[in-house]
């Protein structure tokens, strides 16, 4: 596998992994089996498309950075089972993914910091949602991912994810195993399809995201700032929800969150 010290920039805030056994770790990790296809966002120098290349049927790379072609060209030429898009996989667009891999798919991707939740949040909107998420991220958005409430990791992103896959760390990894080398560690979270009943999931995010905009302030003051709704009304709904009314967003689990947006979803759709 060639690496080229010029082109190995850190344009888009890229960490190029080049040990063979971290490759061989996240495919393990990603539980890819021979029939899988896969999406890999963030193909870089090539070397873990290569790996997953070996390890599954077929694989569709998206790559924002061309400058990487010739290199990734030269390193991959002989895998007939990898697509490479040279394209900003925020740009790209389901349907595309689908007629490459079908509607069942794992994502295995390497993600900057500066653009991880916006790019799993695209995934998050998709129609149909793939099996699992493999990302190699730095180790406190891991912590945000897997977070518990009542902690200060925990928020929108957690909830988020976790409406719709179970989450787990399943290792740390070193800076020193990446090129250039970053100025913290990272890890691999894996999320495992699991997706929760929720009447309106847009709604969910306006609840969850007024519940963190202000976090430190009492939830009921957020929402009925940003929902229009009285505090006499949501005392009532936080009552038969069994909720103290002075709590705040971050104490709330998962399953409190989906209870109290499907009751606010129907409270303000039957009062139109």
């Amino acid at each position: 596998m060639d690496f080229n010290g010029k082109i190995l920039e850190k344009k888009f805030g890229q960490n190029f992994i080049t040990d063979g056994n971290l490759l061989k770790a996240i495919v393990k990790d990603a539980c890819v089996l021979p029939a899988d296809r896969v999406l890999e966002i963030g193909t870089g120098a090539g070397t873990l498309t290569s790996a997953l290349s070996q390890a599954s049927s077929k694989v569709l790379s998206y790559e924002v950075d061309t400058t990487l072609e010739p290199l990734i060209q030269q390193n991959l030429e002989n895998l007939d089972n990898v697509k490479v898009v040279f394209q900003d996989f925020l740009k790209a667009d389901e349907k595309d993914i689908i007629s490459v891999l079908g509607k069942e798919y794992k994502v295995i991707a390497n993600l900057p910091y500066y653009i991880t939740s916006t790019i799993i949040f695209k995934l998050l909107d998709f129609e149909f949602l793939p099996k699992s998420i493999t990302i190699m991220v730095q180790y406190e958005v891991g912590e945000r991912i897997t977070a518990a409430p009542g902690t200060k990791e925990y928020g929108a992103i957690t909830l988020g994810i976790n409406s719709k896959y179970d989450t787990k760390i399943i290792r740390k990894v070193k800076k020193e195993m990446f090129v250039p080398r970053p100025k913290i560690d990272s890890c691999i979270a894996h999320l495992t399809l699991n997706p929760h009943q929720i009447k309106d999931d847009k709604f969910f995010r306006n609840v969850v995201k007024s519940a963190f905009h202000m976090r430190r302030k009492q939830l009921i003051n957020n929402l009925s700032t940003d929902f229009k709704i009285s505090k006499q009304d949501l005392k009532a709904i936080f009552e038969n929800q069994n909720l103290d009314v002075n709590i705040r967003g971050e104490m709330l689990s998962l399953q409190q969150f989906i209870s109290l947006s499907d009751t606010l979803y129907s409270y303000l759709n039957s009062n139109k």
